[in-house]
This record gives C-alpha cells, structure tokens and sequence, in this order.
C-alpha cells in the first residue's frame, strides 16, 4: 500500500466519521493548517471550514456513507481516486473523483473535487 493509498483511505474515514471532536482532529492529523478543499457545492479554507463542509454533507445525507471505488492512481505529491456515497449495503447514489495534493509534511494541502453520477432526486 502507498503512501497515497493510506491518506485516501484515512480521507474517506473522515468523511464518515460523526463525532465533532473526533472529527476534528483528524482533520488536524490529516490536513495542512490552511489547507483547502474544493468541488461544486463548496469551497472550504482552513481546518474549521473544512470539518464545518464535511458537518454539513453528512447532514445532507444521514446515514450514508463514504467508500473508496477502486484504486489510488498517484505520483510525486498528488493523487487521484474515485468515491462513492450511498447507504451501506445498497447503490451508490453519488459516485466522484478527487484530486488530492499534498503538502511537504505529507498532509493534504488541496482537493479538488467532482461529481461524477449524481441519482435522480
């Protein structure tokens, strides 16, 4: 497993961990300090907005959860894997991409996010 598989894996945990203190720190283990995070619905900047985005999508969508769907595709201090939503046992209802880059310290500096099959409402 690379370095970039054991962030991503760590990544996608985070976006399914509930607890706000938990929550926070990892986002503290994991991202660099002003570290940013972008897709369509949202922007964040900063450790605070980033676990404020991560609160706000896990109460769009209770009860779902957040899987990686195939493999980590990395080189030098970026990767890129694809994710899926749904609820556990059952079709993804949202499946996307994100590219991550990392900072010196090995923590994510940027990800860059897309939405690549969203189900009907």
């Amino acid at each position: 497993m690379s370095d970039f598989d054991t962030l991503a894996n760590q990544y996608i945990e985070l976006w399914n961990e509930t607890d706000p203190d938990e929550r926070a720190r990892r986002v503290r283990s994991l991202w660099s300090e002003d570290g940013e995070y972008i897709d369509p619905l949202a922007a964040a900047r900063g450790r605070d907005a980033i676990a404020a985005t991560i609160c706000a999508v896990q109460e769009q969508f209770p009860g779902m959860r957040f899987a990686l769907r195939g493999s980590v595709d990395a080189h030098h201090d970026q990767a890129r894997f694809t994710w899926e939503l749904g609820p556990a046992g059952e079709p993804a209802v949202i499946v996307g991409s994100d590219v991550a880059v990392r900072d010196a310290d090995g923590r994510l500096a940027l990800v860059l996010g897309f939405l690549d099959q969203v189900a009907a409402a």
